[in-house]
């Protein structure tokens, strides 16, 4: 009994890991290796502690997001435009459509300077092949095959794990940082905390999240709005779980970038860095070629992940904003003006690599722009969440909208700091 007892239990909680797993392993994406590897060259781990704050409010944000998804049987921008006049929706999703494109361009960038230093062929190249792919299997593959293939990029998440144990840290001072809340002093202390949070709480996830829960329902055969109203309390709680380990992830990911920069980076001095391939080539001297290919290979791995998720949720923002015809499954001749949002956006950020723009400045000042639009956001996701006529009676608990509401007032109180300090 115990012998068949054990892998049920194992399929079963692989098979609750979707959407949230693939948001969460997204948030990862170069935007946020750069935000951490700047955070650990330049602070050390005098800002690790960001990593255990984050996670229950990511973990709250993302669940409230999904759970609008799952009740109402639609997407975020269309539950906000239930709310508020549809030019403030739509001035949203077009500020999330452009701090997708910068971020999708830096990302591209910083994949393809990985790739020209394993290959030695040169990065333009490379930039062109990722769009190509990405945007040719965003618009081809039906969901059920994207959502496959996200999931297992997932793994490269792994990667950062193993390179801080290959550095050899001093554990120690590690967990007396990570415990023990240092405030930050100084403008750019204050806007790294700020990108920390824009690139772990970031607004395209908000919109990627509850649109992947109505394209898991379409996936199920519930393809008109009626038949997805309403979730299950067994059906909420496997979304909190898959939530949670997509959280958990994301955010231990970031501890381990922090720490690995920490003890190779800002102990021998480099404590500004200019571009990827100054991060990841600065590694191999300090911690060897093991450590330097498991940083690159992240790099790459987590923009294949992170590209069609900012892609797709622009697109999403815009389509359920203007009542365009959306989704992943559906064909491009039927859903044109959703994958030319896809495709124009992919092509803008290819065309990021060759305009010569630093590709790791741009990753962490898109997400300080993040950090700076999601406050407002969060705000309307309240909003709609207390709402019992949108939300069909399942409104987010009590807990979720404190903890979000704290949230929402840290992102604010950070980005006035950011200015005045």
């Amino acid at each position: 009994m115990s012998s068949k007892r054990k892998p049920n239990l194992i399929r079963r909680f692989f098979g609750a890991l979707g959407p949230g797993l693939i948001t969460g392993a997204a948030d990862d994406d170069p935007s946020g290796i750069a935000t951490y590897s700047i955070t650990g060259a330049q602070f050390g781990t005098s800002l690790i502690w960001t990593s255990l704050l984050t996670w229950p409010l990511m973990a709250a944000v993302q669940q409230m997001c999904a759970r609008i998804g799952m009740t109402t049987g639609y997407g975020l921008a269309r539950a906000l435009r239930r709310k508020f006049p549809t030019p403030v929706v739509a001035a949203a999703a077009l500020a999330l459509l452009a701090a997708n494109i910068i971020n999708i361009g830096a990302d591209f960038s910083g994949m393809a300077d990985a790739m020209e230093m394993l290959t030695g062929l040169t990065s333009h190249l490379w930039v062109i092949v990722f769009g190509v792919a990405i945007g040719g299997a965003t618009v081809w593959l039906p969901y059920g095959k994207i959502a496959g293939v996200l999931k297992w990029l997932a793994l490269f998440l792994f990667a950062y794990i193993f390179t801080a144990i290959v550095v050899e840290p001093d554990w120690l001072a590690v967990l007396k940082d990570t415990i023990i809340p240092t405030l930050p002093r100084g403008r750019d202390a204050w806007a790294t905390l700020v990108a920390i949070l824009g690139t772990t709480i970031s607004p395209y996830l908000f919109f990627w999240q509850s649109s992947q829960e109505v394209e898991e329902e379409k996936f199920l055969g519930r393809h008109q709005t009626i038949e997805r109203i309403g979730a299950s309390p067994s059906e909420l709680m496997t979304r909190r779980l898959d939530i949670g380990v997509g959280t958990f992830f994301s955010n231990i990911v970031m501890f381990f970038i922090i720490v690995t920069t920490a003890f190779t980076l800002h102990t021998h001095g480099v404590t500004h860095i200019e571009t990827t391939r100054q991060a990841a080539e600065a590694l191999r001297p300090l911690a060897g070629p093991g450590c330097f290919l498991l940083f690159t290979a992240g790099v790459i791995g987590t923009g294949l992940l992170a590209i069609p998720t900012l892609s797709g949720s622009a697109a999403y923002a815009l389509a359920e904003t203007f009542g365009w015809k959306q989704g992943l499954d559906e064909k491009l001749e039927k859903a044109r003006a959703f994958y030319a949002v896809v495709l124009l956006s992919t092509a803008i950020g290819i065309g990021f690599d060759f305009a010569d723009i630093n590709p790791v400045r741009a990753l962490y000042w898109s997400a300080v722009l993040n950090g700076l639009i999601a406050p407002f956001l969060l705000v309307g996701i309240l909003v709609v969440a207390r709402d019992p006529y949108i939300m069909y009676n399942q409104c987010s608990s009590r807990t979720s909208q404190i903890i979000v509401g704290i949230t929402t007032a840290a992102m604010f109180v950070a980005g006035v700091a950011m200015f005045v300090v």
